[in-house]
């Protein structure tokens, strides 16, 4: 069955077209400048990449770009459209009403939009994904998968704030977080990898990128998460600050003559480790400078490397232990002077790495020595298959 992966943006869609049966690629790319001048990326598999430039006014015309390429007579990957079965959309927040991914129809979608106010800048571009591919695709089956929805396994004292309960009665504020669909396939993955059963394990998961957050799998369902009712909350990030004290915000706006909008727009794009470091939220950038002596570009390493340890000491206290710790996501999976910082803090658990293992890229393999309490180990993440295989699994 060949099913096709929308990540829809506020101006850009990111697809993949993949045969369920082999979960082979079979092409990639992007659109994005969307509503701008358009620009259409394409890589069939075994193919060079192709770069156009397209008028793309509005993401209908985006998926049509996308659809025109994969049947193209030349250097499509498939004859017809026909042969699309179902599409699997990414979709961010479902709030308290998705705990699991499912087929798109008026009533879901009604429900998601409900959703819009927890996710403004993400959730409408996704709706208008999913009606761009309806428009073009009519009869094509359509399923929304959920960033929040693993994490809706959190047990109440793991979501509910320390702010009056009137405010999670009235208006939902609570902790979702997200990246679920990246921790919910790298557990998976981490305990096939290590020969553990997913249904009596403890594992925790470091999803490092330009967003990050760690959660804590504990046979099979997520139990806890950095991230909170926004992607905000949690571990210092590219251009996120992550925890603060929630006074700081009002400090600033009075030093500073700030609104509430102006302030967010600090926290959530000129912060993290690109305000720290006023180098860069590219941790090659970093750890570039940070050898040629910044140092403000090794306190920012050193800071997202210290809160990671401090979230996967409470993950090990909040299951009581741990089998396995799982690196993923750009940083997590290419950057092993985090993961060397990270660690240090962790000999309480037995563990240490082996360097030569940890310097290893994009493969599962496991970094710590073999005499290792807690094994620790690199496993890729892959967000699209994730989504292929729960659409797959919905329709079959």
């Amino acid at each position: 069955m060949k099913v096709l992966v929308i990540n829809c943006g506020s101006s850009s869609l990111k697809y993949q077209l993949i045969d369920s049966d082999t979960e082979e690629v079979l092409a990639v790319g992007l659109c994005e400048r969307i509503g701008i001048d358009g620009r259409f990326k394409y890589k069939p598999e075994g193919g060079e990449e192709l770069v156009i430039e397209s008028a793309m006014p509005t993401h209908k015309e985006a998926i049509k770009v996308v659809l025109d390429a994969l049947a193209h007579e030349e250097y499509g990957v498939i004859k017809s459209l026909s042969e699309i079965k179902a599409v699997g959309h990414r979709v961010v927040h479902g709030g308290e009403k998705f705990a699991s991914s499912v087929i798109i129809n008026d009533e879901v979608m009604k429900a998601i939009e409900e959703c819009n106010d927890l996710a403004p800048l993400h959730n409408p571009a996704n709706l208008i994904g999913i009606n761009a591919c309806s428009a073009i695709m009519p009869g094509v089956v359509q399923v929304a998968v959920f960033d929040t929805a693993f994490h809706q396994t959190m047990p109440r004292k793991a979501y509910i704030y320390g702010i009056p309960y009137g405010y999670y009665e009235k208006y939902k504020i609570r902790r979702y977080g997200f990246h679920g669909t990246s921790h919910s396939y790298v557990s998976k993955e981490t305990a096939k990898f290590l020969g553990l059963d997913i249904n009596n394990s403890k594992i925790i998961v470091c999803h490092l990128g330009n967003g990050a957050s760690i959660s804590a799998v504990l046979n099979g369902e997520s139990i806890d998460t950095s991230m909170g009712l926004t992607p905000l909350e949690g571990l210092v990030m590219g251009t996120r600050c992550g925890d603060i004290d929630p006074a700081i915000m009002e400090f600033i706006a009075k030093k500073e003559n700030l609104d509430i909008n102006q302030i967010m727009h600090i926290l959530n794009k000129e912060s993290g480790v690109e305000g720290l470091s006023a180098v860069s939220s590219d941790f090659r950038d970093l750890t570039a400078a940070a050898e040629e002596g910044n140092e403000r570009a090794q306190i920012a390493l050193e800071v997202f490397s210290y809160r990671v340890a401090k979230y996967i000491g409470a993950y090990v206290a909040a299951m009581n232990g741990v089998d396995a710790i799982a690196f993923t996501a750009g940083i997590g999976e290419n950057t092993h002077e985090v993961r060397t910082m990270a660690c240090s803090y962790l000999g309480y658990l037995g563990i240490t790495l082996d360097e030569k293992e940890n310097m290893r890229r994009k493969e599962n393999v496991v970094i710590s020595t073999p005499d290792s309490k807690v094994k620790v180990c690199i496993i890729p993440t892959n967000e699209e298959l994730a989504i292929c295989r729960e659409t797959v699994a919905l329709i079959k």
